[in-house]
């Protein structure tokens, strides 16, 4: 596929792929990682007191 363009071409293109797939890997950590956030500001006991509260109410 890549045989029909020049070198230089090739190590273009090669840098343009690379930099795309940094880039998806960067957005992706920063996703996980406001999930990962998420989760540990999350407190069992008190959401199920809540709930609890809820239903008798």
């Amino acid at each position: 596929m890549l045989e029909d363009f020049s070198p230089t071409m090739q190590f273009v293109i090669v840098i343009i792929i690379l930099a795309v797939l940094f880039l998806l890997v960067i957005l992706n950590n920063k996703r996980n990682k406001s999930k990962r956030d998420r989760r540990s500001k999350r407190n069992f006991r008190e959401n199920i007191s809540e709930k609890r509260k809820e239903k008798e109410s």
